[in-house]
């Protein structure tokens, strides 16, 4: 019978391996690590362990130089989800590096703890283009576009930017920059003006970050778990769960391959990126 039983329990974890039947109180453990593409892993087990009862608090570890507006809007927002739809504490725990993109993300959370020399910050956008239209008349290359505007093909490599487009993406620059300043000012509980200070792009160490307010305490993991045990009244030592990590045959082969076949981006118009340039 036992051998059955166990048979079962893994039969289970293999065809539900979300299922959680768990009743003691926990502290879940999200990791947001390396360039941030997509947000929909880390908002789904936002909502997940949001939801499960038996996970009182959620530490998210922050290891990323940030990445596309948008995702880490996403994300910003599920954090705020789980904060007032479902009354649990969720603590930052910053890494290495934890900026823009990263710094956003963190921003939402009730409270941020940083290593002393992570670095952080990076509050800012970042948009790039090239104008390669010089090396296509070296090799005999004309570049042909057809629009329906005159914005169309706006930060088009295939000519110079005009100074109207200039201006044109300036204002959008700065709408974006503006939501980064607003998310940081409301997460952070800090005036505009003073977060627009700070707001140039310039990097911070945690210790930096802590004298500016944009952290809350000097610690490692270790320590943003027990805080976080702390503020949902989990006595003694916590226990700590994370997202079961599934096998992808396509991450296995990207993560393989990538090296001899390093993946091509023939996207070519303009992107907007909370993302920290090195």
């Amino acid at each position: 019978m036992a051998g059955i039983g166990i048979a079962l329990l893994l039969l289970l974890n293999v065809l539900f391996p979300d299922l959680d039947l768990s009743t003691e109180d926990r502290v879940a453990l999200i990791r947001v690590e390396g360039v941030i593409l997509d947000a929909q892993s880390t908002v789904t087990e936002l909502k997940r362990f949001g939801e499960n009862p038996s996970i009182k608090a959620i530490v998210l570890r922050i290891d990323s130089p940030g990445g596309g507006v948008v995702p880490s809007q996403e994300i910003y927002d599920a954090v705020q989800r789980v904060r007032n739809k479902h009354n649990k504490a969720v603590i930052a725990s910053m890494g290495t590096v934890a900026a823009s993109g990263g710094y956003y993300i963190a921003a939402a959370t009730d409270r941020i703890i940083a290593n002393p020399g992570t670095l952080t910050g990076s509050i800012g956008v970042i948009m790039e283009t090239a104008n390669v239209e010089g090396l296509l008349k070296k090799i005999g290359v004309e570049g042909i576009v057809v629009k329906s505007g005159k914005f169309k093909d706006v930060g088009s490599p295939l000519r110079k930017m005009t100074e109207e487009e200039q201006k044109l993406l300036q204002s959008v620059m700065d709408d974006v920059h503006q939501q980064f300043i607003d998310a940081v000012a409301e997460g952070r509980a800090l005036e505009p003006a003073a977060v627009q200070a700070l707001a140039d792009g310039r990097i911070f160490t945690g210790r930096q970050a802590k004298e500016a307010k944009l952290v809350d305490e000097l610690g490692n993991l270790d320590d943003a778990i027990q805080l976080a045990a702390d503020l949902a009244g989990i006595e003694g030592e916590p226990k700590v769960i994370e997202p079961r990590r599934r096998f992808s045959i396509r991450e296995f082969l990207e993560s393989r391959f990538s090296a001899l076949f390093p993946k091509l981006d023939f996207y070519s118009g303009v992107s907007l990126k909370y993302l920290m340039a090195f």
